[in-house]
């Protein structure tokens, strides 16, 4: 069943997947830039999810918007160039 046209998920539920959501996003942007709708129809998820594991993402420096926006608003996502560096590292 896609999640599409499922009832919309709690936040809660939305941030559990975090982990796993996340890389599956890393693999296809790694492949490509790619948008959030692109990204949604690709993993079968609703755009606001997206939204959300794209947000942490962008947070901890692992993806960044690049060229300019789309006709719709939409910036493409790709891995950030270099992986910030966790604190408290030497």
């Amino acid at each position: 069943m896609s999640m599409l046209k499922s009832k919309p998920r709690d936040m809660l539920a939305i941030v559990q997947d975090e982990m796993i959501m996340t890389d599956r996003i890393a693999a296809l942007i790694t492949q490509e830039p790619r948008t959030i709708p692109e990204l949604a129809a690709l993993l079968e998820a609703p755009t606001y999810e997206i939204n959300v594991w794209l947000a942490a993402m962008r947070r901890y420096g692992s993806v960044e918007a690049v060229g300019r926006a789309d006709v719709d608003g939409y910036f493409k996502y790709e891995l950030a160039a270099e992986a910030p560096e966790s604190e408290g590292q030497e």
